[in-house]
């Protein structure tokens, strides 16, 4: 069975939507690296900037995300490699959640591509 456009898009948007909230409340509160917070609070933020476009199902945007959240799943995995503690466990929820993105996106990509060039024809 293979995943709909409209599964892809929800994935896409669910994962994405929780690694903004995970990396905010992560480097604001939960385990920052420095007492107070710190400016890695703002890779949440980036990911605010490809957030309409998923929601709206540009595939333009699905294109670059998935190169954008690589930046993510590297970062979740040597965290989840370096670290210890919670901010072990954040690392390895931030891998999952951006692997879950960034397969999606590729899948949606590859799903509405095959669509346009039926359509085509």
């Amino acid at each position: 069975m293979t995943p709909s456009t409209d599964h892809l898009r929800y994935s896409t948007c669910g994962a994405l939507i929780l690694l903004i909230f995970l990396c905010i409340l992560w480097e604001g509160w939960l385990a920052p690296l420095r007492p107070g917070g710190s400016w890695l609070i703002l890779k949440g933020a980036v990911l605010l900037l490809p957030l309409f476009g998923i929601l709206r199902g540009k595939r333009y945007t699905y294109k670059w995300l998935s190169l954008l959240i690589q930046f993510y799943l590297l970062e979740g995995l040597l965290r989840a490699t370096s670290e210890h503690g919670p901010s072990q466990l954040l690392a390895l929820l931030e891998t999952v959640l951006a692997l879950i993105v960034f397969i999606a996106c590729i899948a949606f990509v590859r799903r509405t591509r095959a669509s346009n060039n039926s359509s085509a024809s």
